[in-house]
C-alpha cells in the first residue's frame, strides 16, 4: 500500500501490508465499527477522531491530522500552524471491553515527516531509546489508587458506592466494603482480565469511596498505555451504574490522597535479569547502607533524589496534588503521603522506598492526575544520570518522618518536598535535567502551562478560609 500525500509523515512512510491485513481481520471478527488512533494531551487525557472501520488502511498511515495548538500545552498554538498527524502502532490494538464495537489503538504524533518532539509517548520513547544504549531496559509497575462517588447533579452532593460509610479512622481493606462496591469492581476487574494485564488484587483503600487496582508490572511504555487506558476504563464503567471516577488526587480535605506510585526497576536487554537485584558479592553502597539491592539501584535512587524538587512538578502536576503531600492536615490520622526527600528501606513517609518483597525503587510521590510517560521520562533520565556519575543517595531514613523536628531533619541532610506547585515549578525551571528529558521546548511549554494553572489556584478566594478569618481577627 502506498502512503498518502500529506505532509506530516515522512513521505515514504508505510505499513506492513500483511501485518495492516492481519489487524483487519481482528478488527471484523471482534464486530468493530470505530477505531481510535490516540495520542494525549499534556495532562494524559486521550484524543482521536473516531474513524469507521472502513477507512481503517488510511488511518494506519497518518490520514488522521490534528490541529494540537487548539489543545493545551502541546505547542503549535495558532491557525497558521501546520497539523500533526496522529499515527497508530498497530501492534497496541486494544479492544474496548465495555463495548465491542470500539477499538483503541495507542499512538505517536508526526508533524513534518518526524515524531512531533512535543508528544508526551515520544518524549517517553528518547529516554527508552537512551537507556536502550546502555543496554537497560526500563521496567514499570503502577498502584493506581481514585475516588468513585455518586453525584447529584442538582446540588454536587457525593456519596460513595457502599451502602454504608465507614465509621472508624480508617477503611482500608475493609471487605465489606470491597464486596459493598462490586458493581464496579467486578466489570473493572474482567475487563482487566480480558485485556490480559495480570490483575492480582483490587481493594477498598484508605479513602471512603477510593479503590486501588495492582497488576504485573511491564516494560514502560506498554504500562504508560495501560495506565491512560485505565482512567478512560474507569471512566465508562463507573457512568454505566451512574456513577462518576475522578481522578483528582485529593478530593476531600479530611481523606487520603489517590496516589499513583511508580515502581521501578532496570533489565539487561540482552538477558532479561532485573539490574536491581544484588550482586552475589554485594556492592558497597549495599554494605554501607543496609539493604541487598544492587550499585545500579542505588545511583538509580540517587538521581532521582538529587532532582526531586523538579521531579515532583511533573508527578505530582496539580495545585491541588501539594494539598495531598502532607502528613496529616484535616485527616483524622496521618496520612502516609511522602513528605521528605530521602529514602528509606521500608519507610512510606520518604519520597522513595527500597521494597522489601521486591528489586525495584518505589518513587511514592506520583499521584493519580499525572502524565503517566512524562512521569516516567523525567524519572528515567533522573535516574540514567545518577548511573552515569555513580551518585550516592546518602544514609536512608528509616524513622517515621512525620515525627522529625526540622532540626533532625538537617541532621540527616534531609529536605522536605516542594510545599506547593510553585515551588515545584521553580525547581523544574531551573533543573537542567528537564531540557535533557523534555527538550527546551516542551520545558518552556509545560512551564506556562502549570504556572497558568498554579495562578488560577492561588488567586480564588477560598470561602471558608474567608470566613475564618473574618471572625478571627
Amino acid at each position: 500500500m502506498t502512503a498518502l500525500p500529506t505532509f506530516a509523515v515522512p513521505e515514504d512512510f508505510t505499513v506492513d501490508p500483511d501485518k495492516l491485513a492481519a489487524v483487519r481481520a481482528r478488527l471484523e471478527a471482534a464486530g468493530t465499527t470505530f477505531c481510535f488512533a490516540t495520542y494525549v494531551d499534556i495532562h494524559g487525557v486521550p484524543k482521536a477522531k473516531a474513524t469507521p472501520l472502513h477507512a481503517f488502511e488510511k488511518m494506519a498511515l497518518g490520514s488522521e491530522l490534528f490541529t494540537v495548538g487548539a489543545m493545551e500545552g502541546m505547542g503549535l498554538v495558532g491557525p497558521h500552524e501546520d497539523e500533526c498527524a496522529a499515527v497508530p502502532d498497530l501492534d497496541t490494538l486494544t479492544p474496548c471491553p465495555w463495548d465491542p464495537r470500539l477499538a483503541y489503538f495507542f499512538g505517536d504524533l508526526y508533524y513534518h515527516g518526524a515524531p512531533y518532539p512535543n508528544d508526551s509517548r515520544v518524549i517517553l520513547k528518547r529516554q527508552i531509546e537512551r537507556a536502550a544504549k546502555l543496554g537497560l531496559k526500563f521496567n514499570l509497575g503502577m498502584e493506581p489508587e481514585f475516588y468513585v462517588l455518586f453525584v447529584d447533579p442538582a446540588t454536587g452532593a457525593r456519596r460513595i458506592l457502599q451502602r454504608d460509610r465507614y465509621t472508624g479512622t480508617c477503611p482500608a481493606y475493609d471487605v465489606h466494603l470491597t464486596v459493598g462496591a462490586l458493581d464496579f469492581l467486578e466489570p473493572m476487574s474482567r475487563y482487566m482480565d480480558e485485556l490480559g494485564w495480570g490483575l492480582y488484587s483490587c481493594d477498598q483503600e484508605g479513602g471512603h469511596g477510593q479503590f486501588e487496582f495492582d497488576c504485573h508490572y511491564s516494560d514502560a511504555l506498554t504500562q504508560c498505555d495501560r495506565f491512560i487506558f485505565l482512567r478512560l476504563m474507569a471512566k465508562q464503567v463507573a457512568e454505566k451504574i451512574g456513577a462518576t471516577a475522578t481522578f483528582v488526587p485529593k478530593p476531600f480535605a479530611n481523606d487520603f490522597r489517590s496516589g499513583n506510585h511508580f515502581n521501578m526497576s532496570l533489565a539487561s536487554i540482552e538477558t532479561g535479569e532485573n539490574l536491581f537485584a544484588p550482586e552475589p558479592d554485594g556492592n558497597p553502597l549495599s554494605a554501607r547502607h543496609g539493604s541487598a539491592f544492587s550499585k545500579l539501584a542505588y545511583h538509580f535512587a540517587a538521581g532521582i533524589l538529587r532532582h526531586a524538587p523538579a521531579i515532583s512538578a511533573v508527578t505530582s502536576p496539580t495545585y491541588n496534588s501539594y494539598q495531598g503531600l502532607i502528613a496529616q492536615g484535616d485527616m483524622p490520622d496521618i496520612s502516609w503521603a511522602p513528605v521528605m526527600m530521602a529514602w528509606g528501606q521500608n519507610n512510606r513517609s520518604a519520597m522513595l522506598r527500597f521494597p522489601p518483597n521486591r528489586y525495584c525503587v518505589e518513587n511514592r510521590t506520583p499521584d493519580i492526575a499525572s502524565n503517566p510517560y512524562l512521569a516516567a521520562a523525567v524519572q528515567l533520565a533522573a535516574g540514567l544520570e545518577g548511573i552515569e556519575q555513580e551518585l550516592d543517595p546518602g544514609a536512608p531514613l528509616n524513622a517515621n518522618c512525620y515525627d522529625l523536628t526540622r532540626a533532625q531533619l538537617r541532621e540527616h541532610g534531609v529536605g522536605l518536598l516542594p510545599r506547593t506547585l510553585l515551588h515545584a515549578l521553580e525547581a523544574f525551571e531551573s533543573d537542567p535535567l528537564i531540557e535533557t528529558a523534555f527538550g527546551a521546548e516542551f520545558r518552556d511549554i509545560y512551564f506556562r502551562q502549570k504556572m497558568r494553572e498554579w495562578d488560577e489556584g492561588f488567586y480564588q478566594i477560598n470561602e471558608a478560609h474567608l470566613r475564618h478569618r473574618l471572625t478571627f481577627i
